[in-house]
């Protein structure tokens, strides 16, 4: 692959700081995964860093990890079971709607942000926030 095709790396700021905003509208929990090699099932491995990262432990079991593999024009959703039960299949679809074409179009900032915004809109509507609400994971980009 030349240095031309390389995908272009995201704003780790801009990226907290939009997993910042959005976790302001909801007591859930938002991560995003950055892989900078290809993925065979990006699924799979969403699942996998999940566990990993120990987002299973969030007290309301609502966190979500977006997945992100640009040399596969991949973009996968891990999400705990509370977020499963209560947005239902729709959410998996949705975020792929609003991020997987502009993933594809080798615009990578702009499909995190877009993930990010489709997740909080989800989230925010099953899991508004309350007074004992804290933010419980890191708002950092993961890369591997």
């Amino acid at each position: 692959m030349s240095a031309a095709a390389v995908p272009a790396e995201p704003d780790d700021d801009a990226i907290a700081e939009a997993i910042r905003r959005a976790e302001s509208t909801t007591s859930g929990e938002i991560r995003v995964f950055f892989s900078r090699h290809p993925c065979p099932d990006p699924a799979r491995a969403a699942r996998q860093e999940f566990v990993r990262l120990d987002m299973t432990q969030t007290p309301l079991r609502n966190a979500v990890l977006l997945y992100v593999a640009p040399k596969s024009n991949a973009l996968a959703v891990a999400a705990d079971e509370s977020v499963r039960f209560r947005c239902g299949p729709e959410f998996e679809a949705d975020i792929n709607a609003a991020a997987l074409p502009l993933l594809q179009a080798g615009k990578i900032q702009a499909a995190l942000m877009a993930a990010i915004a489709c997740a909080r809109g989800h989230l925010a509507r099953h899991f508004p926030p309350h007074s004992l609400d804290r933010d419980d994971l890191p708002n950092s980009l993961i890369r591997d």
